[in-house]
């Protein structure tokens, strides 16, 4: 009995209409990147293991897909560790390549190893997959698309203005109303660790306040509590979490409340100065969201996160933020960095729920071509050639089934046009243009048709 076909939880297929949307929000970020003086990129679907591991947390080295050694190598695999239960041990003994869990990371690397071919600083962007051994869900899949627009060499609130701006011009272009552009600073958060208590326990800090849109307060305070942290420390963080008012009016406060802690200065200052170059946005809100950590070990300065318009029950549509020295991991000292990413997957996801996909990407090609028969197709073929060299989109019916067949046809393609060529038209040099929709006809010169006909 045959096997039943399927494919790895996590990951999809991709059908015609799928890959016309993806392409169309591909293509309109592609568009905003490059305004903003990004150039493209790519860079291996897999890296070496010891490039991608202890760069995203405990909790995000859980979820590196690791690829496993193949032939003579896996002879190497180190079966102790795995009796001593020491499974990182044993992953890398039978292990040195890992699919990538983000672009960030492998940028970096990308650009230590052709630092001496870029000029500095250096603006990237990059549509890639990745992946990520996460329980799948809605939204969230252990295969998807980033992306990415990072710019390293160069420090400046000018470069984090743009971010926001970045944001917005592409939620514009695509006619999403309503995100909300979440920002913070590392900075700030630690500060605050300073302020309960803990300084040296900020990275514990972040993992367990970036879950507090999925466990609430409750459930933060219960994991730093486990991890250590002092009850009675923890019940000066409340206050700080609902600190309320405009961006300017937070700010403020936390001032106040936080003005022996240098680190938190230090943040509140820079996001003031990023504002005064932020001009007001068109499709987008912006607002200070001191409960956004962005659990990611390499950040540490100002941080992103996007949300869907409320209407829409949906995780991040996209994120970032400052990575100072992240290329020091790979031996290149005071390079800054700076990226955001935009989730393809679920902003596609977004769109489609909000119905704001134009109509038009349901019609893959302009007309659709009858086939009445090989001797009128020979007539017509040379005329095919230079529709579609002037840019029209033809698909021609291979056989001449029955004229209903073919029709049946034309109508699942959502063609807008169908162009019908036999006895009488080859008589009269001419072709005969059915609109599908309205049904109506018309009849055109051969040697005078044109795309622009199509479009009246």
């Amino acid at each position: 009995m045959a096997q039943k076909p399927s494919i790895p939880k996590g990951t999809r297929d991709f059908l015609p209409a799928d890959v016309a949307r993806r392409s169309y929000v591909i293509d309109i970020i592609k568009t905003q990147f490059e305004r903003f003086g990004f150039l493209p990129i790519e860079t291996p679907a897999m890296e070496k293991a010891a490039t991608l591991q202890g760069k995203y947390g405990e909790e995000g080295d859980r979820l590196i897909f690791n690829i496993l050694n193949s032939g003579e190598k896996v002879k190497k695999a180190d079966v102790s560790a795995l009796a001593e239960d020491e499974l990182k041990r044993f992953t890398a003994s039978v292990s040195e390549k890992a699919l990538r869990y983000d672009l960030t990371v492998p940028f970096a690397r990308f650009v230590v190893q052709h630092q001496n071919e870029l000029t500095f600083p250096f603006k990237r962007y990059q549509v890639q997959s990745v992946w990520r051994a996460d329980r799948p869900q809605r939204g969230r899949f252990q295969e998807f698309t980033q992306c990415d627009a990072d710019v390293v060499g160069a420090v400046s609130p000018v470069l984090e203005a743009e971010c926001i701006q970045l944001f917005d011009a592409v939620f514009r272009d695509l006619s999403l109303k309503g995100a909300t552009i979440r920002i913070n600073h590392r900075s700030i958060l630690s500060g605050i660790a300073a302020y309960l208590g803990a300084p040296e326990r900020i990275t514990d800090f972040t993992v367990a306040l970036d879950k507090i849109d999925k466990i609430g307060a409750t459930g933060v305070f219960d994991e730093l509590t486990e991890k250590g942290f002092d009850k009675s420390a923890l019940s000066k963080l409340s206050p700080l979490l609902q600190v309320s008012g405009d961006i300017t009016q937070q700010l403020e406060t936390l001032e106040k409340i936080l003005f022996n802690y240098p680190d938190a200065l230090k943040g509140i200052t820079h996001l003031r100065d990023v504002l005064r170059f932020v001009s007001p946005l068109q499709a987008s809100h912006l607002v200070f969201d001191l409960s956004l950590a962005r659990g990611l070990n390499y950040y540490t300065g100002i941080i992103f996160e996007i949300s869907p318009p409320k209407s829409v029950e949906m995780g991040s549509i996209g994120a970032g933020g400052r990575y100072d020295d992240l290329t020091a991991l790979f031996g290149l000292k005071d390079m800054h960095g700076l990226g955001i990413s935009f989730g393809l997957d679920r902003l596609c996801m977004v769109l489609e729920e909000l119905d704001l996909f134009p109509l038009t990407l349901k019609q893959s090609v302009d007309v659709v071509v009858l086939n009445f028969g090989s001797s009128y197709m020979q007539d017509l073929m040379p005329h095919i050639a230079h529709w579609r060299a002037d840019g029209v989109r033809v698909m021609v019916y291979p056989t001449d089934h029955k004229l209903k067949k073919q029709m049946q046809f034309a109508n699942q393609s959502m063609t807008p046009w169908t162009l019908f060529y036999g006895e009488s038209e080859q008589k009269q040099k001419i072709i005969t243009l059915k609109n599908m929709q309205s049904g109506d006809t018309k009849e055109v010169k051969l040697s005078e048709f044109t795309y622009s006909l199509l479009a009246t």
